[in-house]
């Protein structure tokens, strides 16, 4: 069973996809938008992916304060949570995201990813690092 991370950020969604066994997950992409509101083409794209990969449950971050609050890009996230549901008919789990930023920086980082090139990756990174996170404890839990 595949399933998609996803990174949902105001203007991007980062991507990433397990592999068929569940156990790693690899970046794909990041579907960008115009504006915040403007989702018809980035769930069009979402709905791409699942088809493309036969994904049968999405994973995303859940953007909680460092405090555990919920602040308004949780409010955001649940939305798009929901609108997601009803347009692909899949569970969307919603996952703690605090740190994946800064993990995505701190492997860019040791990676030798510099300038534009990191800003451009580091939503994909995250979706990763979230999906992968999801995937060591279900791993954890067997």
């Amino acid at each position: 069973m595949r399933i998609m991370g996803l990174d949902f950020g105001s203007k991007t969604v980062g991507v990433a996809i397990s592999d068929e066994l569940g156990l790693t997950a690899q970046g794909k992409e990041i579907v960008r938008r115009e504006r915040e509101s403007k989702l018809r083409q980035t769930c069009a794209r979402i709905e791409e992916l699942i088809v493309e990969y036969g994904v049968e449950r999405i994973v995303m971050g859940l953007p909680k304060n460092m405090d555990g609050s919920e602040g308004e890009r949780v409010e955001k996230t649940k939305e798009f949570q929901e609108m997601l549901e009803r347009r692909t008919g899949l569970e969307v789990v919603l996952w703690d995201e605090r740190l994946t930023t800064v993990a995505a920086d701190r492997y860019m980082s040791e990676a030798g990813i510099r300038g534009a090139k990191r800003k451009e990756l580091v939503d994909e990174i995250a979706a990763v690092f979230i999906l992968q996170g999801y995937l060591d404890s279900i791993a954890n839990k067997a």
